[in-house]
């Protein structure tokens, strides 16, 4: 199966879903959209098929999202768009794309919604101790 994951290594919702689509053995094309961002066009797209807006594809959180005004209601999502593609930073990630859909994984487990889940033959744990897969692969609720 073709993945493709919009990847920052500095964050640990974003590693948990990488290990996530390797579980599955799965390896990712992975992009570090801080060095490499979307287009504009690639960007609008993966919000759209990831059901979400555009301002729920923007993150505050570590951002110059309130330097930059970008909490006026004002702006339109061409506006966001653009701002996002000049400061990747503002995207909010992970962004995965296969081909069972398109997904911002936060938080991680969001990511097997688009992945097989007989793929998996094992249990699986995040960086932080939270079991996500039993010792079957079954996923836990």
């Amino acid at each position: 199966m073709d993945a493709t994951i919009y990847h920052n290594p500095a964050c640990g919702t974003s590693r948990n879903t990488l290990a996530l689509i390797r579980a599955a053995g799965i390896e990712p094309t992975v992009i570090e959209y801080l060095q490499n961002p979307p287009s504009h066009e690639q960007l609008s797209t993966m919000i759209a098929d990831a059901g979400l807006t555009v301002r729920e594809a923007i993150r505050e959180k570590g951002t110059p999202y309130a330097e930059l005004g970008l909490d006026n209601p004002d702006l339109t999502d061409e506006q966001l768009l653009e701002t996002m593609i000049a400061t990747p930073i503002l995207i909010n990630r992970p962004l995965v794309i296969t081909p069972m859909g398109t997904r911002l994984s936060r938080p991680s487990e969001v990511v097997l919604d688009i992945l097989p889940m007989d793929a998996f033959n094992g249990p699986f744990t995040k960086e932080d101790g939270e079991q996500v897969l039993d010792q079957e692969g079954k996923r836990i609720v």
